[in-house]
């Protein structure tokens, strides 16, 4: 996470998890100067197995709180962020969400062996500009090589194309065979008829001859 500071002030920060076992938080909590960003590098230790669906309950709260001019990391303490002394303290919530790598990998790039890809994403709209950025960069996934889903959709239209091909070479294939009943029909009907006008013809031609002799 990128924290920015737009004041003029000093901002103490300190970061929370509902699962402190579960999250490496370097730093969790420090001064963010004026003008100025501080990175806080959260970490998800290696799990044993997946959660049920891929579903996470895991929260984080950032604080934040305007500190005396000068102040160094070392001078913050859990007074600092007590709202009962009337201080003015903002709050910021995230909500974990798992989402699986694509391509699988068994060691994503840029990360330690073990450790699953993770992202972290707003539950509420109080952050700023740089914090949004950086979580919307984080839930693109990579490009270039097709997604198992994808891949069963393209065998699928394969599969169909092949079907619709064959249903369509079978009925090709029967229209040819009426064609050739039907020629086979014509011609024996052509034969036949012609057979009885050449012997009609003939007929007539010894019927003129006996009558002439």
């Amino acid at each position: 996470m990128q924290l920015d500071n737009k004041t003029d002030q000093y901002i103490a920060f300190k970061v929370k998890t509902t699962n402190p076992k579960k999250y490496s938080v370097r730093p969790n909590t420090g001064i963010v100067q004026p003008g100025s960003t501080c990175n806080v590098n959260v970490t998800m230790q290696a799990q044993k197995e997946a959660p049920p669906e891929m579903q996470c309950k895991d929260k984080f709260l950032i604080q934040s709180v305007i500190a005396p001019n000068g102040v160094t990391p070392k001078d913050i303490t859990p007074e600092m962020f007590n709202k009962e002394d009337g201080k003015v303290v903002d709050e910021f919530k995230l909500r974990v969400i798992y989402i699986p790598a694509n391509p699988p990998s068994p060691v994503p790039e840029g990360s330690e062996e073990g450790s699953p890809p993770r992202v972290f994403t707003a539950a509420d709209g109080n952050g700023n500009a740089s914090l949004h950025d950086a979580v919307k960069r984080s839930l693109e996934e990579p490009k270039g090589k097709p997604t198992s889903a994808e891949a069963w959709s393209m065998i699928s239209k394969l599969t169909e194309e092949k079907a619709s091909a064959i249903h369509q070479n079978q009925k090709l294939r029967q229209e040819l065979e009426l064609m050739r009943k039907e020629l086979s029909r014509s011609h024996a009907g052509g034969v036949s008829i012609l057979f009885v006008v050449l012997f009609g013809l003939l007929g007539i031609l010894v019927g003129y001859l006996i009558k002439k002799t």
